[in-house]
């Protein structure tokens, strides 16, 4: 007996389209922190670059359901599970709010100093608890890709190695920011504060890039045709 199998692209093409922004977004905030860096107006920068990254880290944690909502197996569901609840990717949302409102407050003139230090301490713990979120993705993908038609192309094998690469990265880059934020919150209403501060946006933004990149090619090379998956 032939079953087909239609799958859209609707969900895929905003996933890889999500990473992308997250990726752009993480560009952003690493020419903002270099801009400041070297010396534009640092305090402004370090809130505007704080809200940036915020709005990135929701994109990707938007971009990472929108692929989850693809899996249809029960046993893929639970790793879907396991990954939104148990590896960190839940608390990407409210931290990327809380940065938002952060950076908001901090441009607005309310202890800029200490709130971008807080911040990229949150950033750097989202980055640390989601580091695997990528790479759980690819493997679910992988298996539910090889139980339904057995292949395995040099794309995929390329995605997973970007996936376990961008993980590595992601984890060091979290806890090097949340180093970073916390001694600049000790060092506050010091020049060395905000530096310390641009210094982690640095890193994260740098980070972002990877992990969104990374996310684009997982979720095209896992990309499915418009119709047919035939399964005998």
């Amino acid at each position: 007996m032939n079953a087909a199998i239609s799958q859209s692209r609707a969900p895929e093409t905003a996933a890889a389209y999500g990473g992308m922004m997250d990726a752009i977004g993480g560009v952003a905030t690493a020419v903002l922190a270099v801009i400041g860096l070297a010396g534009w107006r640092p305090e402004l920068l370090a809130g505007v670059a704080t809200i940036v990254f915020g709005a990135a880290l929701l994109i990707q944690g938007g971009s990472l359901l929108s692929e989850y909502s693809t899996i249809v197996t029960p046993a893929a569901l639970q790793t879907a599970s396991d990954a939104t609840g148990g590896d960190g990717l839940a608390a990407i949302f409210p931290v990327g709010i809380a940065g938002i409102v952060l950076g908001i407050l901090a441009l607005v003139g309310v202890a800029s100093y200490e709130l971008t230090s807080i911040s990229v301490i949150a950033f750097g713990t989202a980055l640390l608890l989601s580091a695997q979120s990528v790479r759980r993705l690819y493997r679910t993908q992988a298996e539910l890709r090889r139980a339904s038609i057995g292949a395995y192309s040099v794309r995929e094998f390329l995605a997973g190695e970007m996936a376990a690469g961008s993980a590595g990265i992601q984890f060091v880059a979290g806890l090097a920011s949340v180093v970073l934020g916390i001694i600049a919150v000790v060092m506050v209403a010091t020049a060395s504060n905000q530096v310390l501060t641009l210094v982690a946006l640095l890193v994260v933004g740098l980070t972002n890039i990877i992990s969104g990149s990374a996310l684009s090619g997982l979720v095209l090379s896992f990309m499915r045709p418009e119709s047919e998956v035939t399964r005998r």
